[in-house]
């Protein structure tokens, strides 16, 4: 499923190509709009996809490819396609493989855009969407075993930290024929292998994780290559497909993917654990810890690690949360996550920015909660500048 190299030997080595003419260990930035052949029977060769080649990088460019293969190899993947984003990734997918009248059957505890696409825009074509309490495993279960067609769960979801158990339900969901499909973006390819776990295809923000530096937006989906040929025909229509030079950060950030996320990884777990002491804080969620309701589940199917992300619910709701996170020193205050520096914020202005309030109580998200992703510093500055935040409120 997995070769016997390790995580980092993999991010760094997998897709390795020196270039044949000028021994470039890096991949270029193939700046072209369109490609051009010396004869009309070659070009209609590549243009059918006959004969190996680019005609026009809305489809395809050999710098992007190169993206796609390794994504593709560090998710154990046949195929991968980029996006220009991750919600151009999921949209995509959702679009590209249900038609009207067809089930889907999703968990409410997801990422604020996800969310709305089954509970909003999805009907609106004629989709019939089930959303199911994240932590309802028999819920989730009796809405497959009623019909279903996709099933799309991720995990740990975004931003309660949720753990929901992959194999058991992709496997429901294949008895009935549903494709499945994970967000795979908190756990990254370190630390958990959803295609090893029964899901047909693996979706990643790759703005967070996989790019890792705060600049750039992109969005990949890796796994069967009949269903990826379906979203990638869906992406080539629609337009919103990554440009060249993200491609290549991409690609530089993938070196460095597997040291990144097991600081990070160290990180939470810690930060996770000191705010556990902290008599102002009401709970934390971290599948990492112990106390977590779904630990023995993460534990099986997290085996890399539990991720960089955590969140902790205040005393005092917003108006505490609005105190406490101005005082941080080693924290930006925006919404982003997965990035070298420890990004920090509440679901209102971040992953549930276009619910309502209304919306986010009924997900079980609490105005006190503060969303926070460990970056790569220290682990005592981490913890020092929490302490120094939450003593003052």
């Amino acid at each position: 499923m997995h070769p016997k190299e390790g995580p980092s030997t993999r991010c760094v080595h997998y897709g390795r190509a020196v270039d044949p003419r000028t021994h470039a260990m890096n991949i270029p930035i193939y700046e072209n709009a369109a490609f051009a052949y010396e004869d009309l029977g070659t070009w209609k060769e590549v243009a059918l996809g006959r004969k190996a080649g680019d005609i026009y990088s809305r489809n395809s460019n050999p710098t992007v490819r190169a993206f796609n293969e390794k994504m593709a190899a560090l998710e154990g993947a046949e195929a991968a396609t980029d996006f220009s984003t991750g919600m151009a990734a999921i949209n995509s997918t959702l679009f590209a493989l249900l038609n009207p009248g067809q089930r889907a059957v999703t968990i409410k505890d997801a990422y604020g855009a996800s969310y709305l696409h089954f509970k909003e825009i999805l009907p609106r074509f004629g989709v019939l969407c089930e959303i199911c309490e994240t932590d309802d495993e028999e819920s989730i279960l009796a809405a497959i075993g009623r019909g279903c067609d996709l099933l799309y769960l991720e995990s740990p979801t975004n931003p309660l930290l949720r753990v929901v158990d992959l194999e058991k339900l992709f496997a429901a969901a294949h008895r009935v024929g549903a494709v499945t499909v994970t967000d795979n973006t908190f756990a990254t390819p370190i630390n958990q292998h959803p295609l090893a776990l029964e899901s047909d295809l693996v979706i990643h923000s790759a703005t967070k994780f996989i790019g890792g530096h705060n600049d750039l937006t992109a969005g990949v989906v890796c796994g069967k290559a009949d269903l990826v040929k379906r979203i990638y025909r869906y992406r080539e229509l629609t337009g919103p497909s990554l440009d060249p030079h993200r491609a290549s950060l991409l690609l530089r950030s993938l070196k460095t993917l597997a040291i990144r996320v097991e600081r990070q990884n160290t990180n939470a777990l810690a930060v996770a654990r000191f705010l556990q002491s902290q008599p102002n804080v009401l709970r934390v969620n971290y599948p990492g810890l112990e106390t977590h309701t779904r630990h023995a589940v993460a534990r099986k199917q997290m085996p890399g690690g539990y991720g960089g992300v955590l969140s902790f619910e205040v005393e005092g709701g917003l108006e505490a949360v609005a105190a406490i996170l101005p005082r941080l020193r080693y924290a930006y205050l925006a919404a982003n996550l997965g990035q070298v520096d420890t990004v920090v914020g509440p679901p209102s202005t971040t992953s549930h920015v276009e619910c309502t309030e209304e919306e986010r109580r009924a997900a079980g998200i609490p105005e006190g909660l503060i969303r926070y992703s460990a970056g790569i510093e220290d682990t005592e500055d981490l913890i020092d500048d929490l302490k120094s935040a939450l003593s003052a409120h």
